[in-house]
């Protein structure tokens, strides 16, 4: 095989939507918190002399990949030293719709027990919906959503035809 055919990859034809990055402390306990608490899985886990990464994302949305990336820079080696890492909060954060306002609940009920609950679950003005907030260990915002209508609005102003391609 040439090596072009051998280091192919499959690459997009457009611009695409692909990810988010978050600095972690531990990838370890931040992964099991965004498998505890969100449907996304490990993708794919990374390390090098820097540190280590995963890819996290729902595994049902191959056909359009949204990616959430985790990153623990060794000591000595984070190549953005000596910038102090931004979270995602107080309004900044990821945004999950779910499907019905008890998932809402259980998220909140469990995140709450955990020590992890930051706000909600409340009933908030349109367009925002039935949310509630929980923090990871890294202290950024998870926002679960019901009744918000991002999904909804994105199909009927691009099409669900397009959900596919």
């Amino acid at each position: 095989m040439a090596e072009n055919e051998a280091t192919h990859k499959l690459r997009p034809t457009e611009p695409r939507w692909t990810h988010m990055a978050l600095h972690v402390n531990d990838i370890e306990a931040s992964i099991e918190w965004y498998e505890k608490y969100t449907h996304l899985r490990v993708l794919a886990r990374n390390q090098d002399d820097d540190g280590k990464g995963v890819w996290l994302g729902d595994g049902t949305e191959s056909h359009r990949p949204f990616i959430l990336v985790l990153a623990q820079f060794f000591e000595g080696h984070d190549p953005f030293a000596p910038a102090v890492h931004a979270v995602l909060a107080p309004f900044a954060h990821i945004g999950i719709e779910v499907p019905d306002k008890e998932t809402v609940d259980e998220y909140a009920a469990r995140a709450d027990t955990d020590g992890y609950l930051a706000l909600g679950p409340l009933q908030m003005p349109d367009p925002v919906g039935y949310v509630c907030f929980i923090r990871d260990p890294d202290g950024n915002l998870v926002e679960f959503s019901w009744d918000q209508g991002v999904y909804e609005k994105a199909l009927e102003v691009w099409g669900k035809d397009k959900e596919s391609s």
